[in-house]
């Protein structure tokens, strides 16, 4: 069984910046998997939230190209590294929802963050995955048994370069980062 490869386009600014392809790991986490997928097409339509369950239009709301010290309810990480997105409730970054419901549990944590653009799961701690996830400009193995890895980027790399670009220590973009389109390419 060949593993499932979606795409999103991507805009800086308003302009075309291009496209980003990654393979999901359907054969190591097969729930986290089919989340991102289904979210790519849209295909399980509206959510508990009353909005479409579908990445199209949301926008990365935390780029973080290099180092920064963050925290966020009372515990702390250190991150070097990241683009993240996904919440299409909020848009920024306090929402998201799966195809499951609100949150999902950990699926395992077989795939390590041993270089740049691996995609994985945000989170608010352990069992708690929605939508959000981010990719990785960096290795990034202080985020391995916390976040579970769930596909990579296999075309398209410069494009995460141009969004990691744009970020700050901060994680505020200099211009809004869009996926324009997504969906399943095989």
């Amino acid at each position: 069984m060949s593993r499932p490869k979606v795409f999103f386009d991507v805009t800086l600014g308003g302009k075309a910046a291009g496209r980003i392809v990654m393979e999901l790991f359907s054969d190591i986490v097969p729930k986290t998997a089919e989340n991102f997928r289904a979210l790519c097409t849209g295909e399980k339509g509206t959510g508990q939230s009353g909005k479409p369950l579908h990445y199209k239009g949301s926008k990365f709301h935390r780029v973080i190209p290099n180092f920064m010290l963050q925290v966020d309810d009372f515990i702390m990480f250190i991150l070097t590294l990241k683009i993240q997105g996904g919440d299409f409730t909020r848009g920024n970054g306090t929402g998201g929802e799966s195809i499951y419901g609100e949150k999902f549990a950990d699926e395992n944590f077989k795939e390590k963050h041993t270089c740049a653009g691996q995609l994985s799961m945000a989170n608010a701690g352990p069992n708690t995955n929605g939508s959000q996830f981010f990719i990785t400009t960096v290795k990034t193995e202080w985020l391995d048994g916390k976040h579970v890895v769930f596909g990579k980027v296999v075309e398209g790399l410069d494009v995460v370069k141009a969004v990691e670009a744009i970020g700050s220590q901060s994680g505020k973009t200099s211009k809004e980062a869009v996926i324009a389109d997504c969906g399943q390419l095989a």
